[in-house]
Order: structure tokens, then sequence, then C-alpha cells
């Protein structure tokens, strides 16, 4: 190998250790009775709902500090969650996902998210989506 090439494969490898040394947070199993669904016997009742979320965190050992200010928190998914179900019926689990990535990803900390949406009352088990969302890197 060459000297440049030894220097760019070198290069490649701290980068993909760097995109590697990411902490997740997590919220799982998550359970609210939520104003959600399309068919005419989801309007006007509420419905057991999980949500299990986990967010990649590009500041490993944040906590060195010890401090929460430092970090992503998981209370702030739950946070989340709430005002996001308390602002009404929605229609369609997707959207309810959609909503819960954009809160999470507001937070620069955050690189990817994925949010797993379950109605636990409808289906033999449960049914429901689930959705990972990286940050998106504006142009420019």
């Amino acid at each position: 190998m060459t000297d440049l090439s030894v220097l760019a494969s070198r290069a490649i490898g701290r980068r993909d250790e760097a995109q590697s040394a990411r902490d997740r947070i997590f919220v799982r199993d998550y359970v609210l009775p939520i104003h959600i669904g399309v068919y005419p016997e989801e309007q006007g009742i509420t419905q057991k709902v999980g949500f299990t979320v986990e967010a990649e965190v590009a500041t490993p050992g944040a906590a060195r500090h010890d401090q929460i200010a430092e970090v992503p928190s998981y209370d702030d998914i739950l946070k989340g969650i709430r005002a996001i179900v308390s602002e009404g019926h929605i229609n369609l689990v997707e959207t309810l996902a959609e909503r819960i990535a954009s809160h999470c990803l507001n937070d620069k900390r955050i690189v990817q998210v994925r949010v797993r949406i379950e109605k636990l009352e409808r289906g033999p088990d449960a049914v429901g989506v689930e959705i990972v969302r990286p940050i998106r890197r504006d142009a420019g």
C-alpha cells in the first residue's frame, strides 16, 4: 500500500469507529390510553397503545460529569409522547410515529430514532408500525 492509501484507510477506520461509538437511550413498552384510529369503531373511544422509542445519541460518554443537562433524557421522550397524544385524536399510527420521531430529533444530540407503536387491543396480539428516522442534515 502507498502512504496515501494507508492514511486514507486509517482515516476511514477512525470515522467508522466514531460513528459506531454511540449511546442509546430508550423507553420500552410505555402504555397509554389514547384516541387513535381511522375506523368508525375507533372514533370517540380510547385504545391502549404501547410505545417503544430508542434514540441513538451522538455524544457517547456525555454523562461523565453526572449532569442531566449533558445528556438527552428518556424523560424528555416520555413528556413528548404525552404532549403529542394530548393534542387530540390521531387517525394513523404512522402519523403518531412520525410526530414522536420528529420530537426526538429536535434534540441535536440525537442522530437516529426508532419508534414502535402498537395498538394493544386490535388484532390477535398487537398491531402497529415501526419506523427508523435518521437526523436530516440540510445541505448548504
